[in-house]
């Protein structure tokens, strides 16, 4: 299940989650934190915005791809959105499955895609100015490893 909320998560909640099926032989995970710099600039805050609606269709939608490429089990992807503070978590994505490569891949193609195709928007402050933050080239460079694929 995908969510798009305002409020945190709680990790060891999220692992008991993954962790239901004795068929998967890998869990893997990722958390995404807000940090304290980006591009050599200091961040305070972050605040998050998206397009309700089309933006957990995009998170189906990249879901879908992953388990047409890679034998998943369990998928699920949160991300948060409103205002967030340093180490916030802001994103998890946690796959199983059978194989640790086929998890690995997935969890790894799958904050790829969320970075470069789901509708967020990310304004970046801190005690002298703020702004909003362009896509970045490396991420799409990321995205690209995939299509070769």
């Amino acid at each position: 299940m995908n969510r798009v909320q305002n409020e945190d998560f709680n990790l060891a909640d999220e692992y008991q989650h993954l962790n239901t099926d004795n068929s998967d032989g890998a869990m893997v995970t990722f958390v995404g934190k807000v940090r304290d710099f980006n591009d050599g600039i200091n961040v305070s805050r972050l605040t998050l915005e998206h397009y309700p609606g089309m933006t957990e269709t995009v998170l189906a939608q990249i879901e879908q791809e992953a388990r047409e490429r890679w034998p998943l089990n369990l998928v699920r992807i949160i991300h948060r959105v409103g205002a967030l503070e340093l180490g916030d978590q802001i994103v998890f994505i946690g796959v199983t499955s059978q194989h640790r490569k086929a998890a690995f891949e997935a969890c790894e193609f799958l904050i790829d895609y969320l970075k470069i195709k789901a509708p967020f928007w990310k304004l970046e402050a801190n005690d002298i100015s703020q702004r909003w933050i362009d896509a970045k080239t490396s991420d799409d460079l990321a995205a690209q490893h995939w299509q070769s694929e």
